[in-house]
């Protein structure tokens, strides 16, 4: 008699679980840097302290100024950077820029373009240590455009090209102008990238800082101080002769804002409103809030102060970021 053989049933296959990583795998972690004009030095204080506290970045997405720093972090020329922002002093910023009349803004951007290739390079970004994208706005349609490819300082100009101060630049047959108008502070970059965290740094949230430093006895006039000073150097009045164009244009009367005070503050509540609806459409997994409203948006020589900003508003976050992280890290480990 022989016994017979019965065939063991052959296991199914466990089904993947869709969450499941490799062991040892962290959460990619994206940073959103936010427009916000001079206020973007800012941004450099926030990336010192994540890399202060080993916090990698994987991927970040930027928006005016966010793209000019998210760009030079991306490059590995961040400490350049910050190196030539601490050197500018009041109104040098603007001898980086071509003045001009007969183009869609003040001033072009061709000599700031040499100097930013004469200290971080003319990478591409496929050359990028970081994978980044910009973003701007098309004039034409409105349509937001993702950069991501070719030399990153073409993209970084488009994406900061602010309408009225800087002309628009042709990018591949589309006019492109600041970033800001669609995507001030780009989460959605960094969600589409397949980011597990969103780290978004917003600029523009700090609406009644100048009103905080006025109470403080800190100097009220700003923007129009700073670019008053600039219209009013030897330079300047040697190309363009007459400022009696600049002074009736500019000049502010009695308490009634002048036309650039009415640009500058219109400019900061468009991208205030912009970017909390988007934000709530959107919300990123942490948000740095750096108090820079008192700060002018054309104030680009009080580089120490946003800086320290950057690192103290990151500081006040740090406690949610490590949350954050740890939280992400369990949901993506089976």
């Amino acid at each position: 008699m022989t016994k017979s053989t019965k065939q063991k049933p052959v296991a199914k296959p466990k089904k993947k679980n869709v969450c499941e990583v490799p062991p040892g795998k962290r959460p990619k972690v994206g940073l959103a840097l936010g427009a916000g004009v001079a206020r973007g030095w800012a941004h450099i204080g926030v990336l010192q302290r994540l890399k202060e506290e080993g916090i990698a970045i994987d991927f970040i997405a930027g928006t005016s100024i966010g793209a000019v720093v998210g760009g030079a972090a991306a490059s590995g020329a961040l400490d350049k950077l910050e190196l030539w922002a601490r050197d500018l002093r009041e109104h040098n910023f603007f001898r980086f820029l071509d003045l001009k009349f007969n183009a869609g803004g003040l001033f072009g951007s061709t000599r700031l373009q040499e100097i930013m290739v004469e200290h971080f390079g003319d990478k591409t970004f496929e050359e990028l240590e970081i994978p980044f994208e910009a973003v701007a706005c098309e004039l034409k349609s409105g349509h937001e455009v993702w950069l991501k490819e070719g030399h990153v300082i073409d993209a970084i100009k488009a994406s900061f090209a602010l309408p009225g101060v800087f002309e628009p630049i042709c990018h591949e047959g589309r006019w492109l102008v600041d970033g800001a108008l669609v995507n001030p502070v780009p989460v959605s970059l960094c969600r589409a990238a397949g980011c597990d965290m969103v780290i978004a740094v917003n600029l523009s949230e700090d609406m009644y800082g100048r009103v905080r430093a006025s109470r403080k006895g800190l100097d009220p006039t700003g923007d129009y101080g700073v670019f008053s000073e600039f219209m009013n150097a030897p330079s300047v009045v040697g190309r363009v002769g007459s400022q009696t164009i600049f002074k009736k244009l500019f000049k502010q009367k009695n308490d009634a804002p002048s036309l650039f005070t009415n640009m500058i503050a219109s400019l900061n509540i468009l991208q205030n409103r912009l970017a909390r609806a988007r934000l709530a459409g959107d919300p990123p997994d942490i948000t740095i809030v750096p108090r820079v409203g008192h700060i002018g948006l054309l104030e680009f020589h009080r580089t120490d102060e946003l800086i320290v900003e950057g690192r103290r508003a990151f500081d006040d976050q740090f406690s949610q970021i490590k949350d954050a992280m740890t939280i992400i890290n369990e949901r993506i480990r089976p």
